[in-house]
């Protein structure tokens, strides 16, 4: 396993371009220079030894110290040491809707990122809890599994969209269904499903599935992301707003946050309903919600112990420059012979 401790060097690497650009301007402002004095004939009799082949090979070499040299402040690291660990926290099911719906924009920048931003946030908050995430239109799918990796997870997350399931409607009831297979033990009572929603339920059977899964030690707090006043479902291509989503009657649909629904499914699943236009407010909330539960002890895999790579990168980009300053742009016998440009000698 990889990490990288200080990406901000990453920025170092623009001195690349620099040199690149810098290196063409030189040759252009050399050789328009040398033009006024001399023509091309007579400059390379004057001159027989000057390999531009060479000028080019003495500037790649230098790009590559640079790289080397920005890694090496980067300061990449190799995972060695795999350790079992234990860690008490509680077991949290995200349940994210990417029906059509979450493409309307009456909040920024939509629905569906909104939601994305929210899960981001409380990812960001926790611990040593274990994290899942569902995502669901108009049936379930299973997106990551319970884990203590918070950066996979985020980074399944940021890959939702509401392309991935084919079938569309909001069938929140699956999406609770599905969240029971997530938990290892059936008889623990840490196990928290979050519902990030604009509450439009299709099925019409969430209640009732809510209340089953409370029944069987499930918590679920929902989020409802959108206004009450509802918006248009903006059809894009390449980021502009082609049309509006119509009905069967040609007429706009206007898609609205749905409160009651989703207040509903908290209170029948000894859950709390929290309105997603504030994602500091709803990130605390959570957090209080899941301080006041018991946690429960498991076991991760994790890597202990890493070990510091930049010596590699730094002895190559200081072996680089060496050869760079003694690096010739002179001719050499067995370039002569090649002629990879077709020079006249």
């Amino acid at each position: 396993m990889f990490r990288l401790d200080e990406k901000i060097w990453f920025w170092t690497l623009l001195v690349i371009p620099v040199i690149i650009l810098l290196f063409v301007i030189l040759q252009y402002w050399r050789r328009s220079t040398q033009r006024k004095f001399a023509d091309t004939d007579l400059l390379n009799r004057l001159s027989p030894n000057q390999s531009l082949f060479k000028r080019i090979l003495k500037v790649l070499v230098l790009c590559g110290a640079f790289a080397c040299l920005s890694l090496a402040l980067v300061n990449p690291k190799i995972g060695t040491k795999l350790e079992t660990v234990r860690s008490e926290g509680v077991d949290i099911v995200f349940a994210v809707d990417v029906s059509k719906s979450m493409l309307a924009e009456d909040i920024a920048p939509n629905r569906l990122e909104k939601s994305k931003q929210l899960v981001t946030q409380v990812i960001n908050s926790l611990v040593s809890d274990r994290v899942g995430i569902i995502a669901y239109a108009g049936a379930a799918f299973p997106q990551l599994p319970i884990t203590t990796d918070y950066a996979s997870a985020k980074m399944f997350l940021q890959n939702m969209n509401t392309d991935m399931l084919s079938s569309q409607g909001t069938a929140i009831s699956e999406a609770i269904q599905l969240s029971k297979t997530y938990f290892d033990d059936e008889t623990q009572n840490n196990r928290v499903l979050i519902i990030i929603s604009d509450g439009e339920d299709h099925d019409g059977n969430a209640v009732d599935v809510a209340e089953e899964a409370s029944e069987e030690g499930i918590r679920i707090l929902t989020i409802g992301v959108g206004q009450t006043k509802g918006g248009p479902i903006p059809i894009k291509r390449n980021g502009v707003v082609l049309n509006y989503m119509k009905d069967k009657d040609g007429e706009t649909v206007i898609t609205r946050l749905d409160e009651t629904t989703l207040k509903n499914i908290a209170k029948e699943a000894n859950g709390i309903y929290m309105n997603g236009s504030n994602t500091a407010e709803v990130v605390n909330a959570i957090k209080a919600e899941l301080d006041k539960m018991d946690k429960q002890e498991f076991e991760s895999k994790q890597i202990a112990d890493f070990k510091d790579q930049f010596q590699w990168f730094l002895g190559l980009g200081i072996f680089l420059l060496f050869i760079d300053i003694f690096f010739l742009e002179r001719k050499t016998a067995w370039l002569k012979k090649l002629n990879l440009f077709n020079e006249n000698f």
